[in-house]
């Protein structure tokens, strides 16, 4: 498993608002859509292509566009969903996927609830879209359900991350796949409640009130 934290002023910036808790919604929603197209610049660098011949104004060259099948980018509802515009504004030829998972709050483990995905995944590069990466739980279960369909590549964009659940995703299916985690940044560890620290917040809560 390959861990990817983007070094750049401007994600530290915008994380840093995120951050705050004095940030209200539409802000959020704002600089999470700003922060998610920075880290997918980085999480598209190894995505599929294919030599292309264009004829320009003056003459005929080869250039590159992206690979059959296309790539298919997934978010994880509901918090999964506010990232799902700053991923698709690279990849706007992408296919787009949805799984609703949520974490019960007692056993800290994934429920699936819903889903939207191809029956065969099979030579597809996935892009799975998850706020926070926090005991790993959620993303295990959504990695595992690609895997189940034929993926064998990858990605995971999240704007944070904690030690224990990196540790998670890499021993429980970092060796079965090609697996890339990409964030903005790793934070320091999980609190009692496994929340993510210093972290942000509840990330779903924050860019769509509770509910």
């Amino acid at each position: 498993m390959r861990v990817h934290v983007v070094d750049h002023p401007l994600v530290a910036h915008k994380l840093t608002v995120l951050r705050d808790k004095n940030t209200q919604s539409p802000t959020f929603r704002q600089l999470v859509d700003e922060l998610v197209t920075l880290l997918a610049y980085e999480a598209t660098r190894d995505v599929a292509t294919e030599p292309y011949e264009v004829e320009t104004p003056v003459a005929t060259t080869i250039g590159t566009h992206f690979a059959h099948p296309r790539p298919i980018v997934v978010p994880i509802l509901r918090a999964g969903l506010g990232m799902l515009e700053g991923m698709t504004r690279l990849l706007p030829t992408a296919e787009v996927g949805f799984l609703g998972m949520l974490r019960d709050e007692e056993t800290l483990e994934a429920v699936t609830y819903a889903n939207r995905l191809p029956d065969d995944l099979t030579g597809r590069q996935c892009f799975l879209l998850d706020p926070m990466l926090a005991t790993g739980g959620t993303l295990v279960a959504a990695i595992e359900y690609l895997l189940e369909k034929g993926a064998r590549d990858v990605t995971a964009v999240c704007l944070l991350a904690a030690p224990e659940g990196l540790r998670a995703v890499e021993n429980t299916v970092g060796h079965r796949a090609d697996v890339t985690v990409v964030v903005a940044a790793v934070d320091e560890r999980l609190d009692e409640k496994a929340y993510i620290v210093p972290g942000l917040g509840d990330a779903g809560d924050r860019l769509y009130g509770i509910v």
